[in-house]
C-alpha cells in the first residue's frame, strides 16, 4: 500500500535528481506548486491515486514502491529523437538532440523536429530526454530545463507555459 509520506520523499528525491523545481513539476503534472510542496513535506492528507500515479509517471517512478529502476533501462534520448523524427525526412539522432538540449541551440534543419518534440511528445518522454542528455553530457538537469523553457518560448510553442 502507498504511504503518501514515503511517496512524497521519493518524489522530492527524484525531482531534485532530475533538476526540476516544484513549480516546474507542478506545471508538467497539471497540479499546483502547493500540492507538490505538501506532498513532499508530508503535510498533504490526500491526493488521490490518479494524481499520485501521474506525478510518479512523469518522474519515472514505479508503483507501489516508487523507484526509477525501470526508467533507467530505457534510452530516453533515443526514444525522444525517434519520436521527434516521425514525420520528417531528416532523422534527428540522439547525440544531436542531447547537444540541442544542453546548449539550447537548434540546428536549422531540426527546428521542426524539436518543436514537435517539445509541443507534442508525452511529458514523461521529455523528462527522460532531459535526464539522458544530462547524464550523457555531464550537465545538471536544471540547466537543461532552462534551455527547454527558452526553446519553447522562442519557438512560440503552445506548451511553453507548461515547460516554463
Amino acid at each position: 500500500m502507498l504511504n503518501l509520506t514515503e511517496v512524497g520523499a521519493a518524489v522530492q528525491a527524484r525531482r531534485n535528481a532530475l533538476g526540476l523545481s516544484q513549480a516546474r513539476l507542478a506545471h508538467l503534472s497539471g497540479l499546483s506548486r502547493q500540492t507538490i510542496s505538501g506532498l513532499e513535506s508530508g503535510t498533504l492528507q490526500d491526493l488521490g491515486f490518479n494524481r499520485v500515479a501521474q506525478i510518479l509517471n512523469i518522474l519515472g517512478l514505479d508503483t507501489p514502491v516508487p523507484a526509477a529502476h525501470a526508467r533507467s533501462q530505457k534510452d530516453g534520448l533515443w526514444m525522444a529523437a525517434k519520436t521527434a523524427s516521425v514525420s520528417y525526412k531528416h532523422e534527428l539522432d540522439a547525440a544531436t538532440l542531447a547537444n540541442t538540449l544542453v546548449t539550447g541551440e537548434v540546428p536549422r534543419k531540426y527546428i521542426a523536429h524539436i518543436a514537435h518534440l517539445l509541443d507534442e511528445a508525452p511529458i514523461p518522454l521529455l523528462v527522460m530526454a532531459v535526464e539522458g542528455a544530462a547524464e550523457q553530457e555531464h550537465v545538471a538537469p536544471r540547466s537543461i530545463w532552462r534551455n527547454v523553457a527558452r526553446l519553447a518560448k522562442n519557438l512560440g510553442l503552445s506548451r511553453q507555459r507548461v515547460l516554463s
